[in-house]
């Protein structure tokens, strides 16, 4: 199983420098009601989780770990308790460093912090990242644990 998410994992990353989004044949992401627990680098922009998930869909996300957002100054998927993200971060008028995430390429950015549980008003993949606009003097990573339950009939 660890094997086969690799895999799709490395397809997902190749699809997406190539910027082909045409594997649908068992080399794209899976539907997973398992707990996948991947990494989220803070040096690296919008990471795929290769969760799928469709409209309505229950996301239990938790993370932990540190990164480093600030020179000095390691924290926890919370974000940097004192420094704001101004407007030309991802996401504003939040901490600076926090975690955040998106459903699909151009989905509404929503905090992920430390984690909570969300529903999904769109179908596609699942997205993370470090809420920063300089990533490469960013270090370290949170492993997140994530959970996707379909709603149930009559919900």
């Amino acid at each position: 199983m660890k094997r086969a998410w690799i895999l799709v994992f490395l397809a997902v990353i190749v699809l997406g420098i190539v910027g082909i989004g045409v594997a649908r044949r068992g080399l794209g992401p899976l539907r997973h009601d398992d707990l996948v627990q991947p990494r989220i680098y803070a040096y690296r922009d919008w990471q795929s989780v290769g969760v799928q998930v469709n409209q309505g869909d229950l996301i239990r996300l938790r993370a932990q770990g540190t990164w480093l957002y600030t020179p000095g100054e390691y924290h926890g998927p919370e974000g940097h308790r004192v420094y704001r993200a101004p407007s030309f971060y991802p996401m504003s008028g939040t901490a600076g460093g926090v975690l955040i995430g998106r459903i699909g390429e151009d989905g509404r950015v929503f905090v992920v912090g430390r984690g909570g549980t969300y529903y999904a008003e769109r179908a596609g993949l699942l997205y993370l990242r470090i809420n920063d606009d300089v990533l490469s003097d960013n270090e370290g990573y949170v492993t997140v644990e994530v959970s996707v339950t379909p709603p149930t009939h009559g919900h």
